[in-house]
This record gives C-alpha cells, sequence and structure tokens, in this order.
C-alpha cells in the first residue's frame, strides 16, 4: 500500500508539532532550511539510513514507519552567539531550520525491531528485513466436511 502525499504531510505536520509540545524550553526554529544528506544501503539482513545530523539533539528528532516509508523529522537550531559580543558573520555555510527526510523503503522489514542511534552527530537506523513471503509456495489442507474420527 502506497503512502498518499497528504498523508505525508499530515504526518510530518503532526511529528514538528509533537517535537514543539515536548520540547516547551527550547527556541523552535520556523525560519531557514536543512537539508541534512542521507545514505540509504542494504545488506542481506537490514536496510540502514545514516543522516550527518551534527548539532542536533535527539529530543528534537523524531522518526515514524508507515506504509513502506521511514519519515525522518526534526529540527536543528542556530547557534546562539554570546550577547556580550558583537559579531559580524562573514561567511555563513551552515544549515539550520527544520527538516524532513522520506525513504522508501523495498521489501519486508521488522518495524517492530527497528532502533536508531544518535552518536556523534550521526543518526543511524536500522530496520531488520523480514523473510519475504510473497511469491513463495504454501501447502492449503484441505477440510473434506467429513465428521473427524472418533478417538
Amino acid at each position: 500500500m502506497d503512502l498518499d502525499p497528504a498523508d505525508l504531510a499530515e504526518d510530518v505536520h503532526r511529528l514538528f508539532e509533537d517535537l514543539a509540545s515536548r520540547r516547551p524550553d527550547r527556541r523552535h526554529v520556523v525560519a531557514g532550511e536543512c537539508m541534512p544528506v542521507v545514505d540509504v544501503f542494504e545488506t542481506d539482513r537490514t536496510v540502514e539510513i545514516v543522516l550527518d545530523l551534527p548539532g542536533v539533539a535527539a529530543d528534537a528528532l523524531r522518526i515514524l514507519i508507515k506504509s513502506g516509508v521511514v519519515l525522518i523529522v526534526g529540527e536543528k537550531e542556530r547557534p546562539v552567539l554570546a550577547k556580550s559580543t558583537p559579531a559580524s558573520f562573514h561567511l555563513v555555510e551552515r544549515d539550520f531550520g527544520r527538516f524532513a527526510r522520506a525513504v522508501r523503503v523495498a521489501g519486508a522489514i521488522d518495524a517492530g525491531q527497528a532502533r536508531a542511534r544518535l552518536s556523534q552527530g550521526e543518526l543511524r537506523v536500522v530496520l531488520p528485513r523480514r523473510e519475504e513471503r510473497r511469491g513463495q509456495g504454501r501447502l492449503i489442507a484441505i477440510d473434506t466436511g467429513a465428521p473427524a474420527a472418533a478417538e
């Protein structure tokens, strides 16, 4: 079953609202655009998604698996400069702001065993593969309708 783009947009909105409600003491980013780079690779046992997220806290992230799509949303706060020291920027290349990345995963995965780890600015989402059952033969018992023999 494919995920409808309107459903995807609603999920992104809902996850951003969840972030805002669970982080009331943080400044929330409403401006800026952040597009973390992502790698997706698969092994014989897993599908793995890796994002570079330096400066992003775990409580600023949400991950949802739905209809074969992994949705990762979050927000990277703009660095705070000391107010006592006036500064002017000469070059600004680092991204900040809200972001949402959607990755479609082919094949059967075990969402219940999925795990994510944020370490040293890298988010790694590991999705264990489940044995593909489609296309495999399976014997079906035949009921004759006859009453079972008494033991």
